[in-house]
């Protein structure tokens, strides 16, 4: 959500940076928006205050006995009173109406976001470690991992298409994966393991960005939807509160199962596991000041690398554009693992710095250690990192010309001291 009163001061800046990111102009019906609401607020104000007064001169007249004045006073404030609830509905409307706009537009990208409008215009940050070279021809996850016990028929037989059934070595290597990268997090970052709900409520999924715009991207259970991302239940941790200055930075993770309908994705990555509507991620959100959220969003960037470096996979980070981000982002790392299968470097992790823009949407706050009020928290949310595609990157990274996997010596006391994966 915006600041209306930035808006209001500085709607031509606004416009620009909403241009940046693909967007019609908002700024002037926004400022409309909020004359008529500031109007029916003032009438309404005026109104009360009025009634008050015409209440008090009612007993004034009657103690000296001038009748007519306080019957005038008396058909005043009848009066008032009949038109008090049109103006608190009008109220009510022109809110909703302001609140809409405001909830629909993007946030607004930092100033060192380069301009562009799709993938094209993202920029290499730095790039870590050296793609393997091979001697013998390569071949994509999805067809090494079907003789490892990777079964995308028996899932396609029982819930459709994007999903998988793994079985023995791969399946406790996805297994190993998660709690390995979840132990990183917690025992080397300082993350707080949060075991979260995995359904939640419209108003957790608006606080985060989700709803109104994506909703066609999740899942919906009745009166609860399917977290695509335990972003959306960590960060509603600090919902409507007041966190004292001294307690932040919070940092959360989690590892969850999420989903996603991937209605925006058709077409998209149908084979193998890169893009499932089912998928298991390793999730980090902080929440601090805003002094401190550029530094935050360098250390959870570099904790979602640590996990690249420490299995030895090739990877680039990038500087998303302007019209590349999420809705929700202010500016936005992704780290891109190199995929010897596919040849080509692929998004693995996703860390952005939100600013206020969450909490505005959540009334979440902090109480300064020096100062009067409240001040609205800066969050952050970055995955480190998702299981699945992190699977991936290994199964073609470390395939050996039998068919079998090396795995990474870090996993080996996760899995049982096991160190390949071999055909089932």
């Amino acid at each position: 959500m915006h600041d209306i009163r930035f808006i209001r001061d500085e709607p031509t800046v606004f416009d620009a940076a909403l241009a940046r990111r693909g967007v019609e102009p908002a700024g002037q019906r926004l400022v409309e928006l909020d004359r008529d609401l500031r109007a029916v607020q003032t009438a309404l104000q005026n109104g009360l205050a009025r009634r008050n007064e015409a209440s008090r001169a009612i007993g004034q007249a009657k103690a000296s006995r001038d009748e007519a004045t306080a019957a005038a006073l008396m058909a005043e404030v009848a009066e008032l009173k009949a038109g008090i609830p049109a103006l608190e509905e009008q109220e009510r409307q022109a809110t909703r109406a302001l609140n809409d706009v405001l909830a629909s537009l993007p946030n607004l990208p930092d100033a060192d976001v380069p301009d562009g409008t799709d993938e094209a215009g993202n920029v290499v940050v730095h790039k870590r470690g050296t793609p393997r070279e091979f001697s013998f021809p390569v071949v994509e996850h999805d067809v090494l991992g079907a003789r490892l016990g990777l079964d995308f028929d028996a899932a396609v037989a029982m819930s459709g298409s994007r999903f998988a059934v793994l079985k023995g070595g791969i399946a406790r290597l996805h297994r190993a994966l998660g709690q390995w990268m979840l132990d990183v997090q917690t025992r080397d970052h300082g993350y707080l393991e949060i075991t979260p709900p995995l359904l939640v409520r419209d108003h957790a999924l608006f606080g985060t960005g989700q709803l109104p715009k994506a909703a066609e991207d999740m899942f919906q259970a009745g009166d609860h939807w399917m977290i695509p991302t335990s972003e959306v239940p960590l960060t509603n941790l600090v919902r409507e509160k007041i966190v004292a200055e001294s307690d932040l930075p919070l940092r959360f993770t989690a590892l969850t199962t999420c989903f996603r309908s991937e209605a925006g994705a058709a077409g998209k990555d149908t084979r193998g596991l890169i893009r499932q509507h089912q998928f298991d991620k390793v999730e980090m959100v902080s929440i601090t000041t805003s002094d401190q959220s550029e530094a935050e969003h360098e250390r959870m960037t570099i904790c979602a690398e640590a996990i690249l470096d420490k299995l030895g996979l090739a990877y680039r980070r990038m500087l998303l554009c302007a019209g590349d981000m999420g809705f929700t982002a202010r500016k936005t790392y992704d780290l891109e693992v190199w995929l010897p299968g596919q040849g080509r470097y692929r998004e693995i992790s996703s860390c952005s710095n939100c600013g206020d823009f969450q909490a505005r949407r959540m009334d979440a706050r902090y109480r300064p250690a020096e100062g009067k009020g409240t001040v609205f928290v800066h969050s952050l949310n970055g995955s480190g990192l998702a299981v699945g595609r992190t699977l991936v990157a290994i199964l073609e990274t470390f395939q050996e010309s039998d068919g079998s996997v090396t795995i990474p010596a870090v996993l080996h006391p996760y899995i049982g001291g096991l160190t390949r994966l071999e055909r089932m």
